[in-house]
Formats: structure tokens, sequence, C-alpha cells
């Protein structure tokens, strides 16, 4: 996996990236150690194969460093935990996907 460079927009409650001057986010609410991913937000002009995939690791990766749990709102989020089954110890216990 390529670096990602994510920025941790508190203020806008987001996880952000730029590239090629677009800005790609995953919109977030945390409460109680949990982040609640709600929305991805990809630019048409950025959404090259992959890319999806390697933006959403890159923040999955950015909360697991901070031994937070993660609940995905977002169907695209909830599809990318169920077909990489290896992120299934950072969910909540008693949430499954």
């Amino acid at each position: 996996m390529t670096e990602m460079e994510i920025n941790d927009n508190s203020f806008l409650r987001q996880f952000e990236t730029k590239v090629n001057g677009h800005l790609a986010k995953i919109e977030y609410s945390s409460q109680e150690r949990k982040v609640f991913l709600t929305k991805l937000v990809i630019p048409e002009e950025i959404e090259q194969d992959g890319f999806k995939e390697t933006f959403i690791k890159a923040v999955l990766h950015h909360i697991q460093e901070q031994n937070l749990r993660v609940v995905p709102t977002s169907p695209h989020i909830a599809g990318f935990l169920r077909k990489n089954r290896q992120y299934k110890e950072m969910l909540p216990v008693g949430i499954r996907i």
C-alpha cells in the first residue's frame, strides 16, 4: 500500500486526504472510544482503480493506531469491512456486519 497522508479534521469531523488538488473524505462522529464512519466522499476526478480501498485502509489504520473501535454506518465502508475480515477486531463487541 502506498503511503497516504490522512488528516483528522476534528472541527469538520472528517478524515481527509488531498489527491491532485481534490479532497477525498470520510465523515465521522465519535462517542465512547468508538468512531462511527458515516459517509465516504470521493470526487470523480480521483476515483481511479483501488483509490477507495487504499483510502479506507489508511483511515482504518489511523483509527487503529489510536486504539479506537470502528462502527461503519456508511454502506461503502461496511461493504469494505465485510470483504476484508482482517479488520473485524476493530468492531465493538456485539457489532456484526
